[in-house]
């Protein structure tokens, strides 16, 4: 696990602890495919399974931190921070046709939505809830960034 950065492994607590809302400690193996989805990560099906499958020993589809770590190492992109910067703030461009500034949380709800069909209406509005705290219902590029990395 040393070979991951603190940004990443930042990243990849954020993303196991917005699926495991109950702090049980494990994930679903069913859910990494839509956890994957959310970060961006670039993975097949098949060979997403496969790692699962070599990682979960005990089959019981239960994936700790430990375990998620592993199999994300498998799939991470070393793509670097400008990269990455300059596509999601051309996604976000997309999004904020007249230019001003801002994306409103019902537009950032249907993103997330299109990027994870099984987010459930209560998922959205946690994840709105923690992006936009003062309820302005606006999200700017920097914490369009934030949620997406």
């Amino acid at each position: 696990m040393s070979d991951i950065d603190e940004k990443t492994m930042h990243a990849l607590r954020k993303a196991f602890a917005t699926v495991d809302k109950t702090k049980k400690g494990y994930v679903e193996a069913k859910d990494l495919e839509g956890i994957f989805n959310n970060m961006g990560t670039a993975f097949e099906v098949e060979d997403l399974n496969e790692t699962i499958k070599r990682v979960d020993i005990d089959q019981d589809g239960r994936i700790n931190f430990d375990k998620f770590v592993i199999i994300a190492s498998n799939f991470l992109q070393e793509d670097d921070e400008e990269t990455i910067t300059n596509e999601l703030r051309e996604a976000f461009r997309l999004y904020d046709k007249e230019e001003k500034g801002y994306i409103t949380t019902q537009t950032l709800k249907e993103i997330l939505k299109e990027l994870d069909n099984k987010l459930s209406d209560n998922d959205l509005n946690d994840i709105i809830d923690e992006i936009d705290e003062e309820g302005k219902g606006k999200v700017d590029f920097e914490g369009f960034r934030e949620l997406m990395i």
